[in-house]
């Protein structure tokens, strides 16, 4: 029975089902878009003269945006309306996706991409909510799993399909893709989707939580990029934004700076969500949820995680395209075995659930994506198989299926329904957090990667001058690795002269070994999630013995 703070949820019951379709379309589009990008990124350095820095921004713009925005949406839709923010986050979603698509420059790209996270942040919590709210018992545990296995199935799919269209057409069709989905969405919306909303009886609109988790989620990611290129501690060269220029002859830079003002306004926003929660004001965060066990380590679970396999879709795309050669479609076709996994598993998790329990479930799937992950990658090498590639990502595969579809219902089990706007903004947050965090963490090893291994591989290479060695290794790290297929293309005719297939050989040496560690590195997170899950399974099995 639907509680009575969603009186509309039960209004036409019969299409439950066909609005869990259009939800679930709704967040394949957003999640989607989340890793589409990713395996067209060579082709889009390569048109728009992208540098490494400029790539990490394509994709973590939309996922900082998205984040620092989920918690206020969340709330927004309890009070407004779930299916009012889904029809708006679809309409700017749908905008931003047209601006990327005709985008020309770095600035513009990265400024649509900003647009699409702030629709996918108005979609994703109007879709879980709404799911929360319409659904319950037995079809609420299917209706979560279907919902968990389109947000690891479609993360999946979409390098696959952003392989297919920049291979077939040309990677602004990535973004158009969109256009057709949105609208479709849209129309099943008013046909389908019913309106709910929960009874808030707090005043107020939290502004300055807005700003502070913005602000600090933003800082964090925007440290962790700008780090290899700014400076990690004395600055490499200027910061100049809105006016205002951080000289590069600073005694430090700007970005433990930028690093200690996160930490700063992260801590701040949490106090100020316990002030608001103490004066009865409407807050952005119930931090009383984090009371709750199984909610407390599967956010921290789900942050983890999202680290890790963000990571990997962002590092492995250029892998496969500069070093191993593969087209863009190629690539997406090693990638997609992930989701071939993923779909194959997210379908059998709720029968081994059902065996198990949710929460083991978890746990065997991120066992398999930690295995998945070492096993690629200490097999990354410049002679590597895409066969073998794929085998071993579908290995992991299997692990994201599992793992994806039952954490979301075991995360959001024991919350209440009328808080279920604020458990799900709060849980894709998390989410959200970690996948810009994985670009952010995961680039950076790789930039760090590749200025270490490929001077030192560029060195074991005879009669190449050292002022054409200092620039391959400058245009390897900027590139993002691309120089590697343009010397492959050029062929004696490159700068590198008749030493050039000597020098493709090195770089992608370098490159196989910067991959490596990155992927060693996501697999360290993804390990942080593993030892959650354990405290989940720990904290499902207390709540069941206590309940009455």
């Amino acid at each position: 029975m639907t509680p009575p703070h969603d009186p509309e949820a039960t209004a036409r019951p019969d299409h439950r089902w066909r609005a869990l379709l259009v939800l679930a379309t709704a967040l394949s589009m957003i999640v989607i878009d989340g890793t589409i990008v990713s395996v067209a990124l060579p082709v889009i350095i390569d048109d728009l003269g992208l540098d490494l820095i400029d790539a990490q921004w394509v994709n973590a713009s939309y996922a900082v945006v998205f984040a620092a925005l989920l918690l206020t949406t969340g709330r927004l839709g309890d009070r407004l309306g779930r299916r009012k923010m889904l029809v708006i986050g679809v309409l700017l979603f749908t905008v931003g996706s047209l601006l990327a698509a005709v985008a020309g420059g770095a600035e513009a790209l990265i400024g649509a991409r900003v647009v699409q996270g702030l629709g996918g942040a108005l979609v994703l919590p109007a879709t879980l909510s709404t799911v929360n709210a319409t659904f319950r018992g037995k079809d609420r545990v299917t209706a979560f799993a279907i919902w968990g296995a389109v947000i690891s199935g479609m993360a999946a799919v979409g390098p696959l399909l952003g392989g297919w269209l920049t291979t077939s057409f040309t990677w602004p069709w990535i973004f158009l893709v969109n256009l057709p989905i949105g609208a479709l969405v849209l129309v099943g919306t008013f046909l389908w989707v019913p309106e709910t909303r929960a009874h808030i009886s707090e005043p107020g609109l939290d502004v300055v939580g807005l700003l502070l988790s913005a602000g600090g989620f933003g800082a964090l990611v925007f440290g962790l990029i700008e780090g290899q290129t700014l400076g990690w501690w004395t600055p490499d060269t200027a910061l100049s934004i809105f006016g205002l220029t951080w000289s590069a002859d600073a005694p430090v830079s700007v970005v433990p700076v930028v690093l200690a003002l996160a930490v700063i306004m992260l801590v701040g926003f949490v106090a100020w969500e316990r002030h608001r929660a103490r004066v009865g004001r409407s807050a952005l965060l119930d931090l009383s949820l984090f009371s709750i066990p199984t909610f407390r380590w599967g956010n921290l679970t789900a942050m983890t995680v999202a680290v890790g396999e963000f990571g990997i879709i962002f590092v492995l795309p250029l892998f496969l395209v500069n070093v191993l050669g593969l087209s863009t479609m190629g690539a997406g076709l090693v990638l997609a075995a992930m989701a071939l996994g993923a779909f194959f598993s997210g379908a059998m998790a709720r029968h081994l659930a059902a065996a198990v329990g949710a929460p083991m479930v978890v746990v065997i799937g991120l066992l398999l994506e930690v295995v998945g992950v070492i096993a690629v990658a200490f097999t990354v090498t410049p002679t590597t198989s895409a066969w073998l590639l794929a085998a071993l990502l579908a290995v992991y595969g299997l692990g994201l299926g599992l793992a994806s579809a039952q954490l979301t219902g075991t995360t959001l089990s024991e919350v209440p329904a009328e808080l279920s706007g604020q458990g799900s903004a709060t849980q894709s947050t998390a989410r959200q957090v970690g996948s810009a965090l994985g670009t952010a963490f995961v680039g950076a090893a790789l930039a760090v990667g590749l200025a270490t291994a490929v001077p030192a591989a560029i060195d074991e290479v005879a009669d190449v001058p050292a002022g054409v060695s200092e620039q391959l290794t400058t245009a390897t790290t900027d590139s993002a690795g691309s120089v590697i297929s343009e010397l492959r293309s050029e062929g004696t005719d490159s700068p590198a002269g008749d030493a050039t297939p000597q020098v493709v050989d090195a770089l992608s040496e370098g490159f196989a070994d910067a991959t490596r560690a990155s992927l060693l590195v996501a697999a360290a997170f993804l390990f942080l999630g593993l030892a959650g899950s354990g405290l989940v399974v720990r904290a499902s099995r207390r709540e069941v013995v206590t309940k009455p």
